[in-house]
């Protein structure tokens, strides 16, 4: 059998594939799958995720049903990827905005500067932010493939209370600290260990509340129940994440 190298070429005599031309595959194979993607998310904003139909993607795309299954076997496999995919970007754009965040800003700067980065995400993403924190898509069930992208987030903001608990800017006297017991005391137990260790489990909680405080408001805004209600949004926005820090932080 005759082996033919040239730099980073391989060709062998049988007609075996060469290693540019697996590489070329793999390329075409991630733009067409791109490709997929891009649709899918398109038929999102015309359709919802309930009625994202495989057949319609390929349709769109001038493909066969049957070669598209080759990318996504199924539609649950196709809503998984984008749900990956959303996720891992609004985590990218939390991380960056911590990144950002200068050294001498305090707990509250960086938890703002986080919090609009989520909503930034969201207002450029809605259709993408309904998938992941809208209704859930009947008879989709999510695989833990969703469950670290999805993590990323929260742990930016579990991070941010963390770091305040260490530097000592969370300030909440334990003598007059509420105890917790049975299950709730095992929810919070578990929280801090995967997330904030060391933290107290009431910082812990108001942490979790205003977590879930973060993303009601998002959705609210993105749902259209702030219509005839708040005007200035990104004025009232600030006012609630800088509430929503000083919650965490035990002070007024």
């Amino acid at each position: 059998m005759l082996l033919i190298v040239a730099g980073d070429r391989f060709l062998r005599h049988n007609g075996t594939v060469t290693s540019a031309s697996l590489t070329a595959r793999s390329v075409a194979r991630a733009q067409l799958t791109a490709a997929i993607k891009d649709e899918a998310r398109r038929q999102l904003a015309e359709v919802g995720a309930a009625a994202l139909s495989l057949r319609a993607v390929a349709r769109q795309l001038g493909m066969a049903s049957s070669a598209l299954y080759r990318y996504f076997p199924s539609r649950d496999e196709l809503l998984t990827a984008l749900i990956v995919d959303a996720y891992d970007s609004l985590g990218a754009a939390a991380e960056a905005a911590e990144a950002a965040a200068g050294g001498a800003e305090t707990f509250e700067q960086r938890f703002v500067r986080v919090g609009r980065a989520v909503r930034g995400w969201a207002r450029r993403n809605p259709h993408e932010y309904a998938l992941i924190y809208g209704s859930p898509v009947p008879g989709y069930a999510a695989p833990t493939d969703t469950v670290g992208p999805a993590s990323r987030v929260t742990l930016v903001l579990a991070g941010l209370v963390a770091e305040a608990w260490i530097s000592g800017e969370i300030d909440y006297a334990h003598g007059s600290s509420p105890t917790f017991e049975g299950a709730v005391a095992g929810d919070l137990d578990r929280v801090a260990l995967e997330a904030m260790p060391g933290v107290p489990l009431p910082t812990v909680l108001r942490a979790v509340g205003v977590w879930a405080q973060l993303f009601g408001l998002v959705s609210f805004e993105l749902f259209g129940h702030f219509e005839n209600v708040v005007e200035a949004r990104d004025e009232f926005f600030d006012a609630a994440l800088t509430d929503m820090a000083r919650q965490v932080r035990g002070r007024p």
